[in-house]
């Protein structure tokens, strides 16, 4: 993928913000945000979303005027959120930037982008553009990950333990470890890479379009995401106790060393369960959705225009 970059506009920005993403006040993070605009003399426009159910309406609203005046889509929260507005901005071509605000910010963070709102908000004025790459599954974007079996699980028990007791990293791990603890499902599906097929006996199965994500767990497919490739993660664990020590290789980066764990990169995979219904759980950065399988995985073919510092590259490397 290229890494050529391109100096930014000074076009207006149309900025959707989930005021419910991450663990900050809303209106600080928004009186950030406006202050920063203001002090920089650019032109925006904010939707402030409460209900996350009309994330798409706000997202297609500042396509639209994205388009009609060469301006920069922004999307206020966390991957999830990212994610629906990115569902819009893709097949539009507009430049899109994010001012991370969630739990985890994988994308924000493997693109070099700061988790501080005010310092996320001056890139906007001043970074670059970088075509970076976008994950499908049946034509359904994803930028961090994709997943099927224990992970979706994982993530609606997470969604839940979340609204009960707060939304921060050291919940989503206690709710991680509970969900851990328990049985894992059973999938067995029929995996078909174009140089062949397989049929795999797994608890979870992650396609993977972070580079950022892939190192910290320790898998060699890392390079995979900057070639046009994805990579695929399949836990063959059993048992629990063959969960909670891959678990634990992955918090040491070391993943790759699993026994029940197999990995590879590809460019086109198509998923079939062999067992179950007409439809399956999938989650896409972090939302749970049902889909209608075969699952088929590849990259975009059109790159997200990215704003990111000057002196970032993919991965947050410096460059």
């Amino acid at each position: 993928m290229s890494n050529d970059t391109n100096q930014l506009a000074p076009s207006p920005f149309f900025i959707v913000m989930n005021a419910g993403s991450g663990d900050k006040d809303a209106v600080q993070r928004e009186d950030a945000i406006r202050s920063v605009l203001a002090a920089g003399k650019r032109p925006y426009r904010l939707w402030r979303v409460s209900d996350i159910r009309r994330l798409p309406e706000a997202a297609r609203e500042a396509v639209l005027l994205a388009r009609q005046q060469q301006g920069t889509v922004v999307a206020a929260g966390g991957d999830g959120t990212i994610n629906a507005v990115v569902r819009e901005v893709l097949p539009s071509g507009s430049p899109f930037g994010v001012l991370p605000q969630g739990t985890f910010n994988y994308f924000s963070r493997a693109h070099g982008i700061p988790l501080d709102t005010e310092e996320a908000c001056s890139l906007l004025l001043h970074g670059v553009l970088r075509p970076v790459q976008v994950g499908l599954v049946n034509q359904r974007p994803f930028l961090v990950n994709a997943s099927l079996g224990l992970y979706p699980k994982l993530l609606e028990k997470r969604e839940v333990h979340k609204q009960r007791f707060g939304r921060s990293r050291f919940v989503a791990a206690l709710s991680g470890l509970a969900t851990l603890l328990a049985p894992p499902p059973r999938l067995v599906l029929a995996l078909d890479d174009g140089a062949g097929s397989d049929v795999v006996h797994i608890c979870t199965l992650v396609v993977d379009n972070n580079l950022l994500q892939l190192r910290q767990v320790g898998l060699p497919e890392a390079r995979a995401v900057q070639q046009g490739e994805l990579a695929a993660i399949a836990v063959k664990a059993q048992g629990v106790g063959q969960l909670i020590s891959a678990l634990a290789l992955a918090v040491l980066g070391k993943l790759g060393e699993a026994d029940a764990v197999e990995s590879f990169s590809f460019k086109r995979l198509s998923v079939k369960p062999l067992h179950g219904g007409r439809r399956i759980k999938v989650a896409t950065d972090g939302e749970v959705t049902w889909m209608v399988p075969p699952l088929v995985f590849q990259a975009a073919p059109d790159s997200l225009l990215l704003v990111v510092p000057r002196s970032k590259t993919v991965g947050g490397e410096g460059g």
